[in-house]
């Protein structure tokens, strides 16, 4: 059975009182789910704070980006090493925001994977299309490539030790979400390419749908076969709807 999971990005956002309160509503609201595990992605200056509220708790925790580098003369980066003292479990690889306005190519996500695996983390690989590639149908086609590029420096094996975001760049922030066929479609893609190289390795990848789940389509989307949870954004943010989407997993 594949593994479900719901995962807060909370990106750019939160202060130390505000994630105090946020994650002890959260770690009240989601104990005693049995199908879901949570998990909360965080700015690396809260990590700390965020590791001793959590601890001993259902919910887990990592960071949103992480060096490919072990160390070095690197100012502002943050290695692999760096979050494992903070005992991460997850850290984002890949996501759209980096992509897209840091310029991270699909080289160097596939090394950012790499490293956070060496490391034992869990990395979250994000892959999905802009708006312009769904119009031109070349979406597809750049997921494939995202994937390719990971797989070929790590091995499709790699992948037992990863998740698989997909987020259409089109529907993050936007308001805008695939509908859930929409979403499914794409999940069947992914897994279909994959077991094409390893059918035993995609039946047991834990795929998240990434583009604007909110309370109130969580369920709808988590119910298709091939969406196994979400990375969720501004929803995240708030307890009652991050616990709301967790809960989806229960249906």
């Amino acid at each position: 059975m594949r593994k479900k999971l719901v995962a807060g990005n909370w990106k750019m956002h939160g202060n130390l009182a505000e994630n105090n309160d946020l994650l002890n509503a959260v770690v009240a609201g989601v104990t005693g789910l049995r199908d879901a595990n949570v998990a909360v992605c965080v700015p690396y200056p809260y990590l700390a704070s965020v590791q001793e509220i959590l601890r001993g708790t259902n919910v887990a925790w990592g960071a949103q980006n992480v060096s490919q580098f072990d160390k070095g003369a690197l100012t502002g980066e943050v290695s692999t090493a760096m979050l494992k003292d903070f005992s991460c479990t997850y850290v984002i690889v890949g996501h759209s925001e980096r992509r897209t306005l840091f310029g991270e190519d699909n080289k160097l996500v596939a090394e950012k994977y790499v490293a956070a695996q060496k490391a034992g983390l869990i990395p979250i690989l994000c892959v999905g299309e802009t708006l312009e590639q769904r119009e031109s149908n070349t979406a597809e086609q750049v997921i494939e490539e995202q994937l390719k590029a990971v797989i070929e420096l790590a091995g499709v094996e790699s992948l037992n030790k990863a998740v698989v975001a997909y987020e259409p760049v089109w529907a993050i922030g936007t308001g805008k979400t695939a509908s859930p066929q929409q979403a499914q479609d794409v999940h069947e893609f992914i897994r279909k390419g994959i077991a094409a190289q390893n059918e035993i390795v995609a039946d047991g990848l834990t795929i998240q749908y990434g583009g604007s789940v909110k309370g109130n389509n969580a369920a709808e989307l988590f119910a298709m076969p091939d969406i196994d949870g979400g990375l969720i954004g501004g929803a995240s943010l708030v307890a009652d709807d991050f616990i709301t989407i967790c809960s989806a997993l229960q249906n």
